[in-house]
């Protein structure tokens, strides 16, 4: 073998061994010590946002302002079905939670008086195009279809509750007063159809109603309030109506979903309806929330050595410990992953910290934080075609819940033993690939002088376009698929000893 062969082979095997040790770092060993550092952060404890959210936010702020404008730009909604449930809300609803939760961390910068930018300043970009993405009629197809032209005056719970949140947001975040007819429109007369409806509840699409998106809707146009200069507390006192008596479940609690004709719940409560439930009830109801937080608390909540959450299906049904669809996400062992995730937000809102650190503590390390900002875990469980940024949206909507006013903060709870599972698996991997590649390099330099290589320039060749392509894929912003490229590349040159 040439001296110029010799001198490519060692340039292919450190450069890989060097790849080798960054994704040690990069995939394991930063996430363990991220989630170490984010556990003694105090705010997982206590009232406060979490530390992370803030860095967090400035790392998605710029992707999701690209991913959004893109969706824009292109007719992919105009081309999915309506069964199409994450391709056609998720977009949408990914928008709502990157919105609000810019609204928090507004809202405690102001307070604070940070020396740093301010959220609405660095994400103004962002905040446009989420909002512009809301609004948009093509965005909205899926709703014409089952609503027609009128989709913007009958019924349509989420979709206008989506509007009104979205331009509330717009207008507090931006001081911009463009949006404000359209938001005067939709609060005036979405809250005057609920008014005048039968038993408080309207359907979301035909024939089929979520009271939560009702209760949400009545949350949104009370936040209105405070944009439009409007008093809708009496609506929100009437709108009450819908969710007392009969349209309770038998535990007392809101049910996931409902007969708007009759009143009356279609089915029994879940743990992804009360969750979200428990997000936007204190603002409008407290002494109800506060109730139905109990009530949630002692029929949802579950507790083992590994795992603490809030089960999908009530602890005395006696089923559904194994399930999944796509409100609940994945069920395991009775814990939804839905109900969990946002029972951060849910907890945290009610002032019930004892149930919100564990859960926070499982959610940052489960979410497997990387060092450029990605969370690995829920941008690989979201829709990567349609929503590819719901899941770390929601993650930071839920870190920036604080508790509403008024309420007192009970604290407690512990790590769960999940969460040292997976630190340890992060680090034992790590410094595995790292003990790995150290291995690797001592066997190298003492049979470098015995290796043969097939077929060289071609090898050669094909893993420096490999490298290549994938250094490009990095700096374009596609890490996971740069980290795909650069596995690939691990395996040439292959060589054999003689």
């Amino acid at each position: 073998m040439s001296r110029s062969q010799e001198r490519g082979i060692a340039v292919c095997r450190y450069t890989n061994l060097g790849i080798a040790a960054l994704a040690a770092v990069f995939f394991f060993l930063f996430p363990a010590i991220k989630v170490i550092s984010d556990l003694c952060d105090p705010n997982i404890r206590g009232a406060g946002i979490p530390r992370s959210a803030w860095g967090f936010h400035e790392a998605l702020s710029p992707r999701y302002e690209r991913w959004a404008t893109q969706r824009l730009n292109s007719a992919r909604a105009t081309e999915l079905s309506t069964d199409n449930i994450a391709g056609t809300e998720w977009p949408l609803f990914g928008s709502i939670f990157y919105l609000w939760a810019t609204e928090s961390l507004q809202d405690a910068w102001a307070k604070e008086h940070a020396g740093a930018p301010a959220p609405n300043i660095y994400a103004r970009g962002a905040i446009d195009a989420a909002t512009r993405l809301v609004i948009d009629p093509r965005q909205a197809n899926w709703v014409k279809i089952h609503w027609g032209t009128n989709y913007l005056r009958k019924e349509n719970v989420f979709y206008r509750m989506l509007v009104i949140s979205a331009l509330t947001s717009h207008a507090r975040l931006t001081r911009d007063q463009q949006y404000i007819p359209m938001l005067r429109d939709q609060v005036e007369s979405f809250s005057a159809e609920l008014d005048a409806s039968s038993h408080g509840l309207l359907n979301d699409y035909p024939s089929e109603c979520y009271p939560g998106d009702v209760l949400t809707a009545v949350a949104a146009i009370r936040h209105a309030d405070t944009v439009l200069g409007t008093d809708h507390s009496s609506f929100a006192r009437r709108a009450l109506r819908g969710f007392q008596g009969e349209a309770l479940d038998p535990r007392g609690l809101v049910p996931y979903d409902a007969s708007a004709e009759r009143g009356k719940p279609s089915g029994s409560s879940r743990g992804c309806g009360n969750s979200y439930v428990s997000l936007f009830a204190p603002a409008i109801w407290p002494e109800q929330a506060n109730k139905w937080y109990a009530l949630y608390s002692k029929f949802f909540w579950q507790e083992g050595w590994a795992c603490a959450g809030f089960r999908e299906f009530p602890n005395d049904l006696g089923r559904g410990n194994w399930y999944m669809d796509v409100d609940a996400g994945p069920v395991l062992d009775g814990f939804g992953c839905a109900a969990c995730a946002f029972g951060v937000g849910a907890a945290r809102v009610n002032g019930h910290f004892e149930h919100a650190y564990p859960l926070t503590a499982q959610l940052l390390a489960t979410s497997w934080p990387l060092p450029n900002g990605t969370r690995l875990l829920p941008r690989l469980l979201s829709n990567a075609a349609d929503a590819p940024y719901l899941g770390e949206a929601g993650i930071l909507f839920n870190l920036t819940r604080e508790p509403a006013k008024g309420l007192p903060l009970r604290t407690g709870g512990s790590i769960p033993g999940l969460v040292f599972i997976v630190l340890t698996l992060q680090i034992g991997l790590g410094l595995f690939l790292l003990a790995g590649i150290t291995l690797s390099v001592r066997r190298f330099r003492k049979h470098c002088d015995s290796l043969v290589l097939a077929y060289p320039r071609i090898q050669i060749g094909m893993w420096v376009c490999l490298v290549l392509f994938a250094t490009v894929l990095v700096i374009a912003g596609a890490p996971l698929v740069a980290a795909i490229i650069f596995l690939v590349a691990q395996f040439f040159p292959r060589y054999q000893r003689h």
